[in-house]
């Protein structure tokens, strides 16, 4: 699958200067990060550094050919060739996404409560103990009802996934649409910052998420070592 790096800058090239882009090129791939050229360099010449630097995450190792560099974060890391299937390989960008996005949630959701409960603004219990809480109902019946809303949810996604925008129109109330997007970013109401999906957002979305998977297991670690 793919993995994010992070991006080492280069100093803007000259066209003219084949020495010096031979020499940033070969540096760049030694050191597995993706080649970004100043504004001077021609598309062409962008283009074949980026080729070049294509899969070396690895020094000497190359890229899968159905690793282009086209997806963000691609640095060609596949070794087990789980991404060889183009089906297998939307359903695992996808899943790398949202798995990335439940892992933040899930930090922040096992922190911000300590914090603010130390602060003495809310009384909520650590997140080893809050199973043991008395909610509203019976965990059998909340276990229950998240799992046919879960079901639902996932289910729709699924169907995003395999045909783009066919979930885009409310099932119920027919006047509520998304517009049309790219699939894992809908934007609208979910996203009220109005942030542009664009590569580098995406990258740093990936790796925060990639981190978060991290801070998790190091969480839960600490507790029971």
């Amino acid at each position: 699958m793919a993995s994010v790096t992070a991006r080492a800058p280069v100093a803007a090239l000259r066209p003219s200067s084949a020495s010096s882009l031979k020499s940033s090129s070969s540096s760049s791939a030694f050191l597995g990060h993706s080649s970004r050229l100043g504004r001077t360099a021609s598309p062409t010449t962008r283009r074949s550094l980026k080729a070049e630097a294509k899969g070396e995450w690895l020094p000497g190792l190359p890229s899968p050919a159905y690793l282009d560099g086209s997806l963000p974060g691609d640095n060609g890391f596949d070794p087990l060739g789980l991404a060889e299937d183009p089906e297998n390989l939307r359903w695992f960008v996808q899943a790398e996404l949202v798995n990335g996005r439940w892992a933040m949630l899930g930090v922040a959701g096992m922190l911000i409560p300590e914090v603010l409960t130390k602060a003495g603004l809310i009384n909520a219990p650590q997140w080893y103990d809050a199973g043991k809480s008395e909610y509203f109902a019976s965990s059998s019946t909340l276990f229950v009802i998240e799992f046919i809303l879960f079901h639902y949810v996932e289910i729709r996604r699924w169907q995003d996934i395999k045909n783009p925008g066919s979930v885009n129109q409310d099932p119920i109330f027919k006047s509520y649409s998304l517009p049309p997007h790219e699939c894992g970013y809908p934007g609208s109401v979910f996203n009220p910052l109005n942030f542009a999906p664009t590569l580098e957002a995406k990258e740093k979305e990936l790796a925060n998420g990639e981190h978060h998977y991290h801070r998790y297991l190091r969480t839960v670690a600490g507790h029971f070592r």
